[in-house]
């Protein structure tokens, strides 16, 4: 394909606020950065609008890469924690291309310095820097939900895998914790939550099963913004005390209240199981980075918390996971970084592999998912710029010109 015209809409969508920002010229990073609320905006279309309208002059950017925080199939996005739904089409910029956040985060990592991580453990104990490697990279983190993605070698590059990781069952191992997972099932059953309704006579089986919808608890519920409220008043309700209905960051911010304190315990204990779940899951032996709105906020209980000593303690599998690094994302918006490596790949004139199904990895040239249908075999790999693929079940991006 030929050289897409700046300058480039890049932009991180979550599930609270969508960020964004311009990219002017080749190897320029993203400029111009704003965050909007995303329920200021009526659509995704919409929040693009007043952000151009803002900061671009009104002008029409060549291209477009957009990473949302939901799944991401054919041309088509939906957003899991915002009611935005739509297709790339309709957003009114030329070479638009989606992704999924994480994905976009993922393809940031190749492009962090010693100043964007900081170090959570790893082979040469509590403090270890980053174990430099071709491995296979994990990224994780939680904000308003809980994104994860992977990062395998491909070459001489980079492949993106996109997940929805976050919505496996929540990692409990001590009786304080299931005591936290009782009671927050019970919670789910009264309040009749999406995706884990309360039984209704509608529903209700001749013979009631052992585990419903209602007693699934994802790990999302727990490991996230709002997941940090219902730990908080679950912890409240196991300890048997009365404790006010507090936001996430005044839970983060009352270093001195013992619930809230043992809240954020209890939350890096769990995200260290989750993490090492996703690690023997990808092999990511090249390293977990962990990200997300959440954690930067807490950056010093996490590394003097129980995140790591969870994260390494599997009976068959804590020598494996002892010789993975860990680290703490505190670069600004790296998803935008992501989403502008993905576009200059594809400047950069590496052909794409179109289908409309994923089905094989390619080689580290950029591999886009459209509803074209059509095919085309991807040339070499280029030499260290972070590549775009499709996996099976894993990349899904479409490339759509208004």
């Amino acid at each position: 394909m030929s050289a897409l015209p700046y300058p480039w809409l890049v932009a991180d969508i979550g599930g609270t606020n969508a960020r964004f920002g311009l990219v002017t010229g080749p190897g320029a990073r993203p400029s111009q950065v704003a965050v909007l609320a995303g329920a200021e905006h009526r659509t995704l279309p919409d929040a693009v609008a007043a952000y151009l309208a803002e900061h671009a002059d009104g002008g029409r950017p060549g291209a477009a890469c957009l990473a949302v925080a939901g799944p991401v199939e054919g041309d088509r996005y939906t957003l899991t924690n915002l009611p935005w739904a739509g297709s790339a089409r309709d957003l009114g910029v030329p070479n638009a291309t989606l992704l999924n956040d994480f994905e976009a985060l993922a393809l940031s990592l190749p492009h962090l310095d010693g100043d964007d991580l900081v170090p959570i453990g790893g082979p040469d104990g509590p403090g270890a820097g980053p174990v430099p490697g071709p491995g296979v990279k994990a990224v994780l983190g939680p904000g308003t939900g809980l994104g994860v993605a992977g990062l395998v070698p491909v070459g001489s590059g980079w492949l993106p895998i996109a997940s929805e990781g976050g919505h496996v069952s929540v990692p409990v191992q001590d009786d304080r914790e299931l005591e936290v997972l009782r009671v927050l099932r019970a919670q789910a059953r009264r309040s009749g939550r999406p995706g884990s309704p309360a039984v209704t006579p509608a529903r209700t089986p001749a013979v009631a099963p052992v585990h419903g919808e209602a007693d699934q608890v994802v790990a999302e519920r727990v490991l996230s913004g709002p997941g940090l409220v219902r730990l908080h008043r679950a912890l409240a309700e196991v300890n048997g005390v009365t404790a006010p209905e507090l936001a996430a960051s005044d839970i983060v911010a009352r270093q001195d209240d013992p619930l809230c304190a043992e809240t954020i315990e209890v939350f890096c204990g769990m995200l260290g199981s989750f993490a090492a779940n996703v690690a023997l899951t990808l092999g990511a032996r090249g390293g977990v980075y962990l990200g997300g709105g959440v954690l930067p906020r807490i950056v010093e209980r996490v590394c003097a918390g129980d995140f790591r000593a969870r994260f390494t303690a599997n009976p068959d599998m804590s020598g494996y996971l002892d010789a993975i690094a860990t680290m703490l994302i505190v670069a600004p918006q790296p998803a935008l970084t992501g989403a502008a490596a993905w576009l200059a790949r594809q400047s950069a004139g590496q052909s794409t592999t179109m289908s409309t199904t994923v089905s094989t990895a390619v080689s580290t040239t950029t591999s886009t998912t459209t509803s074209t249908g059509t095919s085309a075999a991807a040339p070499a790999a280029a030499s260290d710029a972070p590549a775009a693929g499709a996996a099976s079940g894993g990349l899904t991006t479409t490339t759509a010109t208004p």
